[in-house]
C-alpha cells in the first residue's frame, strides 16, 4: 500500500522533521569522542588509531557518496532514508558486542555507510517538500544538523557514560533510531511514482536519464567540484578539532562531564554560523564573502588557540569563534550545491559528490593532527595542519561560478 504523509502534517512540518533525522544520524558519528578515552583504555588505542577510529565512519561516504546520490534518486528519496535508519540500528546495537579494535573499526564503517543513506537524500526530499523563496532558510537549519547532535551527544552522552559504559551508549542510540525509522515511515510522503515531484508514472524514462550520463554531467561540472572540495577542506578542519577536545581536555586535567560541556558549548555554538548564513544569504549577501570570511577566521582562530601559547581560557574562546563563524561555510555551500547543480534530475548526485568530499576531508583531518601532534610533541602545530586546509578552501572559493561567469 503507498504511504502518505499525515494530513495533520503540512510539507513544511515533514522538512522539519527531515532534520531530526539528521540530527538522529549526527549522533552516531559523535557518541565516539566522548566515549573515545574508555576505548582507548579498554582497547589500547594509541593517538593515531584514535583519530582513525574518529574518521573511519566516514569512508563510505568518501568511496560512495556519489554513487549513494544515484542510488537514493532510483530508489527513492524516502526509501534510502528508511534502509540507512535501519543499518544504523543494526550497527550501533551489533558494535555493542566488539571487543577488539578490528571489530569496532568493523561496524563504525557499517555504520558510515547508514550514516550516507539518511543525510544523502534529505537536501532533495526538502526541495521537493518546501516553497523556493523559504529553501535558503530551510537549509541553514538543516546545515546545523550536524552541531545540534554534537551537542546532545556530548552532553547526554558524557552524563550516560559517567554513570554507566559505551556499550549502554550505542544500545540506547540504537533504540533512538529505531523509533526515528517508525516516524520517518508514518511522517514522510512516499515517493512518486517517478522519484520526482515533477514527474508522472508515464515518463520515469524522461524523470530518469542513465545512471552514467547523470554521473558524467555531473563530474563535467567545475562548479560542482569547486563546491565540494570546499566542503572537505571546511570539515577536515572542524571535526579534526573538535574530535579531538576532549582528548585535550582529558590531558589539561578536565574532567571528562566538564570537558564534555565545553566540547558541546563549542560545537554548539557552529549552529549560530549555520542559521546566520541562511538568513543572510535570504537578504542578498554575497556567499562567497560568506565562505572568505569564515575560512579567514577558522585560520585565525586556530592559531590563536594552539600557535600563540595562551591558556586554556584563551584556547576555549578561539575555538569558539572559530566553530561560530566556520558555521557560515556549510550552510552557504549546501545552497550553491542545489543552485549549482547541472540539473534537477542531478540534485542528488551533486549533493552526493559535494558529501563525498566533505566525508574525505572528515576522514584524513583527525589523522593528520594526530601526525603532526606526534612529531611535534604537542598540540602547538595543530594550526598549521588546519590551516593549510584553510588556504585550500580559500582558493576553492576564488574558483566557485567562474564558469559559469564566462558562460
Amino acid at each position: 500500500m503507498t504511504q502518505t504523509v499525515t494530513p495533520a502534517i503540512r510539507p513544511i512540518h515533514a522538512a522539519l522533521f527531515l532534520v531530526l533525522i539528521g540530527i538522529c544520524a549526527a549522533l552516531h558519528i559523535w557518541k565516539l569522542p566522548p566515549a573515545l578515552p574508555e576505548l582507548q583504555h579498554e582497547l589500547g588505542l594509541d593517538l593515531v588509531e584514535s583519530g582513525f577510529l574518529l574518521s573511519l565512519v566516514q569512508f563510505a561516504g568518501m568511496i560512495l557518496g556519489l554513487a549513494t546520490g544515484l542510488f537514493a534518486e532510483r530508489i527513492g528519496l524516502r526509501r534510502c532514508i528508511l534502509i540507512g535508519l535501519g543499518i544504523l540500528v543494526f550497527a550501533s546495537a551489533a558494535g555493542t558486542l566488539s571487543q577488539t579494535k578490528a571489530m569496532i573499526l568493523i561496524f563504525r564503517t557499517i555504520e558510515g555507510c547508514g550514516f550516507l543513506m539518511v543525510v544523502m537524500p534529505v537536501p532533495a526530499l526538502i526541495k521537493r517538500l518546501v516553497p523556493p523563496h523559504t529553501l535558503s532558510r530551510i537549509m541553514g537549519l538543516w546545515s546545523s544538523y550536524m552541531p545540534i547532535g554534537t551537542v546532545i551527544i556530548l552532553l547526554a552522552g558524557s552524563w550516560l557514560l559517567s554513570v554507566s559504559s559505551w556499550r549502554m551508549l550505542w544500545l540506547v542510540l540504537a533504540g533512538l533510531t529505531l523509533l526515528m525509522l517508525w516516524l520517518t515511515w508514518r511522517i514522510i510522503p512516499a515517493d512518486p511514482p517517478s522519484l520526482h515531484s515533477h514527474g508522472t508514472s508515464g515518463s520515469a524514462g524522461a524523470a530518469h536519464p542513465p545512471a552514467w550520463s547523470m554521473v558524467r554531467t555531473t563530474l563535467a561540472s567545475r562548479d560542482v567540484w569547486m563546491i565540494a572540495l570546499t566542503f572537505g577542506a571546511y570539515t577536515a578542519q572542524w571535526v579534526a578539532i573538535i574530535g579531538f577536545l576532549p582528548t585535550i581536555y582529558a590531558l589539561a586535567e578536565v574532567s571528562g562531564t566538564t570537558a564534555g560541556l565545553l566540547t558541546a558549548l563549542i560545537a554548539g555554538s557552529n549552529i549560530i554560523g549555520n542559521l546566520g548564513a541562511g538568513r543572510l544569504l535570504h537578504q542578498g549577501i554575497s556567499a562567497r564573502m560568506l565562505l572568505l570570511i569564515g575560512f579567514g577566521t577558522m585560520m585565525i582562530c586556530a592559531f590563536v588557540a594552539f600557535g600563540a601559547g595562551q591558556g586554556i581560557t584563551v584556547q576555549f574562546f578561539a575555538i569558539l569563534v572559530f566553530s561560530i563563524v566556520g558555521g557560515l561555510i556549510p550552510a552557504t555551500l549546501f545552497v550553491l550545491a542545489i543552485d549549482y547543480a547541472p540539473t534537477p534530475q542531478t540534485t542528488s548526485s551533486t549533493v552526493g559528490c559535494v558529501q563525498q568530499c566533505s566525508s574525505f576531508g572528515q576522514f584524513a583531518g583527525p589523522p593528520l593532527v594526530a601526525w603532526v601532534v606526534n612529531i611535534s610533541g604537542g598540540w602547538e602545530w595543530t594550526w598549521v595542519a588546519t590551516g593549510s586546509y584553510g588556504l585550500l578552501g580559500i582558493l576553492m572559493v576564488l574558483q566557485i561560478g567562474r564558469s559559469r561567469q564566462r558562460n
